[in-house]
């Protein structure tokens, strides 16, 4: 079976390169052009995550690294290259795309919308007829911040959080569309805000939430305040909006990557089969203002609204506004689908505290090391 990926060297796509391996001898990699030897990030991952010394040694007989250009027609490719690469594929991963909350609306569309499209155009000249799973988000649930949301909802009566999430609900619009279309099965992966205690490492992708770290160490810095050791009455206070008892799914994303290899092992439906790959618990909005407190040595206090007066610290907080609404909410990603297919299928791993500060900041804690 002839395999494709696109994002293979993202924070989600590098982990599913390697699920991938476990299942198919050979990948193929479509890379983007003039993004760097996508080989060599790719093995380097897998050197800095203690793989299989056999699996390293491989990489270059089992990898096949094309590069491409998902906002340019035919990728970006010659003619002739296009259909041969077309028609030689059973199966297309689409993981490629703009995960910037923050990024302007018409960016976000030439990647995940119109890159996206590309996809579907060479799943659309295959001969072999490729089937596509594509990678969307939980969040195009939009700005409901209450209640549940079910796998095979998908409209925009709620507007949307961010940027991001309007363009991500639009990709996932445009691949129904074509199933629809074109009466072929597709695969939709929905993860929520993926997550990893794996430290942050220089050669590796960025944690999604590792903004958190750079934004209060950076104005921790501006305002003063760069040492951690201040005591806890002499913290500045940083008011931010959000529920007391709101709620956010955060899924590691190794285990991700291994849930979507078992959903796309199961044979298709004939349709659009969309699927939530969501963690087994939510996390507490207080657990992520308690993340702030580790960071930056400020004490974080949540308000009903964004304050009419922020002092300069709360305005820093607010550079990343395409994120603060999450603090807000308390819904739930319905995954009775995923979990019917797949029975209990917990990873065992507990998103706590301690967890979360591992995977962002370049800071030890007492606590997250364990030292008294």
């Amino acid at each position: 079976m002839r395999v494709a990926l696109t994002g293979a060297t993202g924070f989600l796509g590098l982990r599913l390169v390697r699920q991938l391996l476990e299942q198919h001898d050979s990948l193929t990699v479509l890379a983007h052009a003039g993004s760097g030897c996508a080989l060599g990030r790719i093995t380097r991952f897998m050197e800095l995550t203690g793989a299989p010394l056999a699996l390293i040694t491989e990489l270059p007989r089992r990898l096949r690294v094309m590069e491409t250009d998902l906002c340019r027609p035919g990728l970006g490719l010659p003619n002739a290259e296009f259909r041969r690469l077309a028609d030689e594929l059973d199966v297309i991963w689409h993981s490629a795309g703009n995960i910037n909350l923050d990024d302007d609306l018409g960016s976000l569309r030439r990647t995940n919308v119109e890159g996206t499209r590309r996809v579907l155009e060479l799943a659309a000249a295959g001969a072999r007829r490729p089937l596509v799973h594509h990678i969307g988000t939980a969040f195009v649930g939009g700005a409901r911040r209450e209640g549940v949301i079910y796998e095979d909802e998908l409209d925009d009566r709620y507007g949307f959080e961010n940027s991001y999430e309007q363009s991500k609900y639009e990709a996932e619009v445009l691949v129904r569309d074509w199933s629809r279309l074109h009466g072929r099965p597709v695969v939709v992966m929905r993860p929520s805000v993926l997550v990893t205690d794996l430290p942050p490492h220089p050669e590796l992708p960025e944690h999604p939430l590792q903004f958190l770290s750079r934004i209060v160490e950076s104005s921790a810095r501006s305002g003063g305040l760069a040492e951690r050791d201040i005591p806890d009455e002499y913290r500045p206070v940083v008011r931010l909006a959000g529920h007391p008892h709101g709620h956010l799914n955060l899924m590691p994303v190794e285990h991700a990557a291994a849930v979507m290899v078992q959903l796309a092992s199961r044979p298709p439906s004939g349709r659009a089969d969309v699927y939530h790959v969501v963690h087994d618990h939510d996390v507490a909005t207080t657990v992520l203002t308690a993340l702030v407190e580790r960071i930056a040595p400020v004490k974080v206090r949540l308000v009903e609204k964004r304050p009419d007066d922020p002092a300069r610290l709360e305005a820093a907080a607010d550079l990343y506004p395409g994120f603060t609404p999450y603090l807000s909410h308390r819904r739930r990603f319905d995954d009775t689908r995923v979990r019917n297919l797949l029975g209990p299928f917990s990873s065992g791993i507990r998103v706590d505290l301690d967890y979360l500060t591992t995977g962002i900041s370049t800071r030890r804690t007492a606590s997250a090391t364990g030292a008294p």
